[in-house]
């Protein structure tokens, strides 16, 4: 009792902790709380990831343009000297990636490069095993590792619109010995594609081959997306369409939700549903199918 004070406070001896049952109802809101955070931070993440992967494509489409200004014709897809191109480690196959080097600050790789030489050549074997980070998407973790003892890499040069061999003959704008001028693009740069993402399987020859490893159709938007799991999911007993010796190319590919990014050849870089119409992904890889096409078909 308190006589002296007209306010007091009493405690009750026996209320010196939570009971069991509120303990219960603060870890089931705190729960509830992360369970609705967790996506959205997640979500920004990947937004941030996208964003990069992004930025990196601009960074390579500007070089391509800083090229053909230039040379006054984009980079070859693949020197080699005859074709078609075959996803083994025979042949000269220098990809596009090397010759946009000077052009993403990387000159002193590229005067180490030995191009008459190959891009198999003993003396080329330390600039296979780097890995450049322009050339990684920050969604995509199997790059950032070298499979085979090379570097991969996250983006490929259009050769053709539909699955066919790399060879001279192809419609895109980078395929083999190409030349393509922007007075080449029939269609209009602005309906064209240059680059886009792809997911690299082990089995690909690493980010300096003009093998499948940098060069892919419009045959298929994400279709590599279930082989790149099944294949790492049971590495022994999956097989890939792609083997080594093969002529196969495939579609272009990424981890970002509901589609990939890609550089157009206007200067461009533009996010691409997965739920393309087959046949407008098929015209964005040729340079002079003569088609019409809408904004709102992209």
């Amino acid at each position: 009792m308190c006589h002296r004070h007209r306010f007091c406070v009493t405690t009750d001896p026996k209320r010196s902790a939570f009971t069991l049952v509120e303990l219960l109802v603060v870890i089931a809101i705190i729960g509830v709380l992360v369970g609705l955070l967790l996506p959205a931070v997640q979500a920004a993440r990947e937004a941030a990831r996208r964003t990069m992967c992004m930025n990196n494509l601009l960074q390579i489409n500007l070089a391509a343009h800083n090229f053909e200004f230039s040379y006054e014709h984009l980079p070859s897809g693949v020197l080699n000297p005859d074709g078609p191109i075959r996803n083994e480690e025979i042949g000269q196959h220098v990809s596009w990636t090397i010759q946009l080097m000077p052009y993403l600050e990387q000159q002193a790789l590229y005067s180490k490069f030995d191009i008459e030489k190959g891009t198999y050549a003993p003396e080329n074997r330390q600039i296979r095993e780097l890995l450049i980070r322009t050339l990684l998407c920050p969604s995509d973790f199997l790059p950032f590792d070298t499979v085979g003892g090379v570097g991969q890499g996250s983006y490929a040069g259009c050769h053709h619109d539909t699955e066919s061999p790399i060879d001279q003959d192809n419609n895109g704008l980078l395929y083999l010995n190409s030349r393509v001028s922007f007075a080449g693009i029939t269609d209009g740069s602005s309906n064209t594609i240059l680059f886009g993402e792809i997911l690299p399987l082990g089995s690909d020859l690493g980010w300096v081959s003009g093998t499948r490893a940098t060069l892919r159709n419009t045959s298929a938007l994400n279709a590599d997306r279930a082989l790149r799991q099944q294949v790492l999911g049971n590495p022994m007993g999956a097989e890939s369409p792609y083997p080594v010796g093969g002529m196969g190319v495939g579609g272009f590919a990424s981890y970002h939700p509901g589609g990939a990014n890609f550089a157009i050849a206007d200067g461009s870089v533009r996010f691409l549903s997965e739920s393309i119409k087959p046949e407008v992904f098929k015209l964005l890889g040729n340079r002079a199918d003569g088609e019409l096409l809408s904004a709102a078909d992209w």
